[in-house]
């Protein structure tokens, strides 16, 4: 179902599935277009999705020189124009929400609404050390498995830990025939923790929706709403009983929430956000 599209320097991995308004799907830290699985499945019948494999993840290759997420938002823009998509609602979660942040301010004629989950406009302290954290954990693990079961600790409730889902996510992980490298890992890590838009963020001229998880304890809820403070007229919600990827743990809830917020933009008499 997927194919590479050529974007600038790189040949990149999409998947598209579904018809109706275009949706751009942007994934987060070595997240590939499985992550969004449950949007694909659940949203196709309402809306053509395209998903894509970041530079340095699955089957996109990593380029030689820096990372950057302007770097990354252009890789976004390159695949919408490359698939001849002239306008999307774009929805990005954690690392994949500040790329969506950066695609809205470089391509503004490419982005008809945004979703930003988990996100932030700059990683204040605490964001940064828990940053060099898994930078130097992706490294010290003693092996990939390790490694998710501690990572996971900060990304999903205790209740996806305990009732198996973690452990299924990790078998998923551990079986997918294209892992990312250590590298590429604290590569985009580096990019992220550089990221800082909130001087630009008022630039933003799109409808946008700001989630958070109430029980995040890496993009906190003072740090969403910072954002959609900073974006004219954003809305923003906290799910309470939720961390960092409820599209993931409370995908139906989740898929319901953004497809209320697609409907209203698409109605024959909403407003012009321009």
């Amino acid at each position: 179902m997927g194919q590479h599209v050529r974007a600038g320097e790189l040949e990149i991995w999409t998947e598209q599935v579904g018809s109706g308004p275009d949706v751009l799907l942007i994934g987060g830290l070595g997240d590939t277009v499985e992550s969004w699985q449950f949007q694909l499945d659940g949203l196709a019948d309402r809306y053509r999705l395209t998903a894509f494999d970041n530079r340095g993840a699955g089957r996109t290759a990593m380029p030689g020189g820096p990372v950057s997420v302007a770097a990354m938002a252009d890789d976004a823009a390159g695949v919408l124009r490359a698939l001849g998509v002239p306008a999307a609602h774009v929805a990005g979660f954690s690392g994949g929400s500040i790329i969506a942040q950066e695609l809205a301010l470089r391509h503004p004629e490419l982005v008809r609404s945004l979703v930003l989950q988990s996100t932030w406009s700059v990683p204040d302290p605490y964001l940064r050390s828990w940053g060099r954290f898994v930078r130097w954990l992706v490294g010290a693990a003693p092996g990939e498995r390790e490694f998710l079961e501690w990572f996971f600790l900060f990304i999903y409730t205790p209740r996806a830990h305990n009732d198996g889902t973690v452990s299924r996510f990790i078998d998923e992980v551990l079986a997918f025939p294209y892992p990312q490298p250590a590298e590429n890992v604290q590569r985009h890590l580096d990019a992220f923790l550089r990221h800082e838009t909130t001087d630009r963020l008022p630039r933003i001229a799109v409808p946008t929706y700001v989630l958070a998880g109430g029980l995040d304890v890496t993009a906190r809820p003072e740090l969403c709403r910072a954002v959609a403070d900073l974006i004219p007229g954003a809305r923003f919600q906290v799910l309470e009983e939720e961390s960092h990827q409820p599209f993931q743990e409370a995908p139906e809830q989740w898929n319901a929430l953004v497809d209320a917020f697609w409907r209203e933009l698409d109605a024959p008499d909403a407003p012009d956000p321009g």
